[in-house]
């Protein structure tokens, strides 16, 4: 008897699992075509030279003299297998950092002209100092008050063998007509980091939609051309990362209408590494909606 209600419990559990309603793509052709191909170029640039898949560092720099090379003794220490043991130094002097390499250690500027000494401009600044050694490339960051290198290997292991990002279906329901609310004045908004600071950023409005009957809006910041939005909802955490997603979103077009597609919706360059300084979303950007769209978590996340 017992056997036979078991047996019966795992008929319905089955059936009840067949019947669970599976997200499929829906729109036309074309559509799905560009928001695959995007998604394409998105992969592809992130493999590149300046992509997100080659940090393997990120170091922070203490006033006065930063020793580096990849002796565990150095201050920076460079990755064992790719620097000499000894390779020379970064002097951080209040805002302004120099780097001095050890003699018969080669450092080029924009993997070109032997570097000796010199001043590196940051990359807030015109003009950022990309330096090379081997398959090794770094720069400096400025980050508040905090100064530090970040460390690229041109030849990561993840570059080489990364299996690409896993998406929802793509679904022209998540391409939602909406408005933009203009603050004006603009508003300062706060935008948290990982890296625990505060970010101040001049927000020129909201974006405004609805689903279902319920509004919602999204804080952005203006990126030229197009609107940047940072936004968690109530599929972060679960199916896509933690701390949030990116959207970029084209200003109003000749006829003053504005869509928002959550079908390219991406993660942050924290999904990859832990070597990136991401933003985090505004707290007003956590909305309660579950956005299946876009692309979902990497790995374990960071």
């Amino acid at each position: 008897m017992k056997h036979d209600r078991l047996i019966l419990f795992l008929l319905i559990s089955l059936l009840l699992f067949n019947c669970t309603p599976k997200l499929q793509e829906k729109g036309s052709p074309n559509y799905i075509s560009g928001i695959k191909e995007w998604h394409k170029k998105r992969v592809e640039n992130l493999k590149k030279d300046n992509g997100w898949l080659n940090l393997v560092g990120l170091y922070w720099l203490n006033q006065g003299e930063n020793k580096f090379g990849s002796d565990k003794s150095n201050d920076v220490i460079f990755p064992a297998d790719k620097a000499p043991l000894f390779m020379g130094s970064f002097l951080l002097q209040d805002s302004i950092v120099t780097i001095k390499i050890n003699d018969s250690v080669e450092v080029l500027l924009e993997n070109c002209e032997q570097v000796t000494e010199m001043e590196l401009k940051h990359d807030q600044q015109k003009g950022t100092t990309i330096l090379d050694h081997g398959s090794l490339r770094w720069n400096l960051i400025k980050r508040g008050n905090r100064f530090g290198i970040r460390l690229r290997d041109l030849d990561a292991e993840l570059v080489k063998n990364f299996p690409g990002i896993e998406t929802f279906p793509v679904n022209d329901n998540w391409r939602i007509e909406a408005e933009f609310e203009e603050y004006n004045p603009q508003r300062e908004i706060e935008i948290p980091t990982v890296i625990g600071t505060i970010e101040k950023e001049k927000s020129p409005g909201a974006i405004v939609f609805e689903m279902e009957g319920i509004e919602y809006r999204l804080d952005v910041t203006d990126a030229g051309k197009s609107y940047f939005v940072i936004f968690a909802d109530l599929t972060s955490g679960i199916e896509t990362y933690g701390a949030g997603r990116f959207l970029s979103v084209d200003k109003a077009d000749s006829t003053g209408k504005i869509f928002i597609d959550f079908n390219k919706a991406y993660n942050p360059p924290c999904v990859f590494t832990k070597y990136a300084t991401c933003p985090l979303p505004p707290k007003q950007n956590h909305i309660k909606l579950e956005i299946t769209a876009g692309e979902m978590n990497f790995g374990e996340g960071h």
